[in-house]
C-alpha cells in the first residue's frame, strides 16, 4: 500500500511540474522584450561554446599584415593593433564572461541561501550574529570590495568569480531570510516539526525550496551585474588579464584608438557587454512579473 501511494505521488508530480514550466514558459512569452533577452542570451552562450567550431580565427594569434583594419568583409567586425579577428575574440570572450558570472552567482546563491535560511530559522543570537557578519560586508560598496578582493587573490578566473560572489552573498542572505521568516510560522512549516524532522531537514528540505522564486529572479539580474563587474575589473587591469579575450579588456585596449579613428576596437566589445547585461536585466524584470504570486490568476 505504501509503494502504491508513493507511485501514484511520484506520477503526479512529474505532470505538476510540467503543466507548471508551461505556464511559466506562457506568461513569459507575452513578454515580446523577454524573448527578445531570451534569444541574445541564448545566441550569446551557444556562440560561446561552439566559438572553436565556428570561428575561423585564433583568437590570441597576432597578424601584423592586418593590424587595425576595418570592419570588411575579410573580418566583419575589423581587427585589433594586433591584427587579431575582432569577432572571434569577441564570442571567445563570451565564453570567458558567461562562465565568470555562472561560477560567481551559484557560488553566491548557495552560501547566501543557506546563511539566511538558518538565520531566518534559528533567529535569535545564531541569526544576530549572521546578521552582522553580513552587515560588514555590506559595509563596503560592492565594486570596491571585488576591487580589493581580486587584488589580494589574483586574476586568475576562479578568484574572480570568487571576489564577485562574496559580494553578492549578503544579497541572496537577506532574501532568503526575509521569505524565512515568512514561511517559518505557516502550517506546513508547523506539520514538519510535529511529526518529529530535524531542524535541518525541515529548512533545506520543507522551507528552502519555498523561497526559490524571488531567488531565482534576484540570480537572474545578478548574472548581468556579474559581468559587467568582471568587464570593469578588466578595464582597470584587476580582472582578466590579455591576451585572453574577454570583453571589459578589449573595451579598454580600445578606448586610446577611439580618438584616432579606430572606433570599432573599442565599440563592438562595449556593444557585447551592454547587450549581454540588458538581456539579462530585461529577463529577470520578465521573470518577477511572473513569479508574481498577485499574478497567478492572470
Amino acid at each position: 500500500m505504501v509503494s502504491s501511494t508513493r507511485e501514484f505521488g511520484s506520477t503526479e508530480a512529474a505532470p505538476s511540474r510540467r503543466s507548471a514550466a508551461a505556464l511559466l514558459w506562457r506568461r513569459l512569452s507575452k513578454n515580446a522584450l523577454s524573448l527578445v533577452a531570451i534569444g541574445v542570451i541564448a545566441a550569446v552562450a551557444l556562440a560561446a561554446a561552439a566559438a572553436p567550431a565556428i570561428m575561423p580565427y585564433d583568437p590570441d594569434a597576432p597578424d601584423a599584415e592586418h593590424a587595425l583594419e576595418a570592419p570588411s568583409a575579410r573580418h566583419w567586425l575589423g581587427t585589433d593593433l594586433y591584427g587579431r579577428d575582432q569577432l572571434t575574440r569577441i564570442v571567445y570572450a563570451g565564453r570567458v564572461d558567461l562562465l565568470v558570472a555562472v561560477a560567481a552567482t551559484a557560488i553566491a546563491l548557495s552560501a547566501g541561501a543557506a546563511l539566511g535560511a538558518v538565520s531566518g530559522y534559528r533567529s535569535g543570537v545564531v541569526d544576530q550574529l549572521l546578521m552582522r557578519a553580513i552587515d560588514t560586508v555590506q559595509a563596503f560598496p560592492s565594486f570596491i570590495l571585488a576591487m580589493g578582493i581580486a587584488a589580494a587573490l589574483g586574476n586568475s578566473l576562479g578568484n574572480i568569480a570568487i571576489a564577485i560572489a562574496i559580494t553578492h552573498v549578503p544579497i541572496y542572505a537577506r532574501l532568503v531570510r526575509g521569505e524565512m521568516l515568512r514561511i517559518r510560522e505557516m502550517e506546513y512549516a508547523e506539520a514538519a516539526r510535529t511529526v518529529g524532522n530535524r531542524p535541518r531537514r525541515i529548512i533545506f528540505r520543507h522551507l528552502l525550496p519555498n523561497c526559490f522564486p524571488p531567488v531565482i529572479v534576484q540570480a537572474t539580474l545578478a548574472m548581468g551585474f556579474a559581468i559587467l563587474t568582471v568587464a570593469a575589473l578588466s578595464y582597470i587591469g584587476l580582472g582578466i588579464r590579455p591576451p585572453t579575450s574577454e570583453w571589459g579588456a578589449m573595451t579598454a585596449e580600445g578606448a586610446g584608438y577611439v580618438v584616432s579613428g579606430e572606433w570599432w576596437i573599442f565599440l563592438f566589445p562595449g556593444v557585447a557587454i551592454m547587450a549581454t547585461v540588458l538581456s539579462f536585466n530585461l529577463v529577470g524584470d520578465a521573470l518577477r512579473d511572473v513569479l508574481d504570486p498577485r499574478m497567478k490568476g492572470v
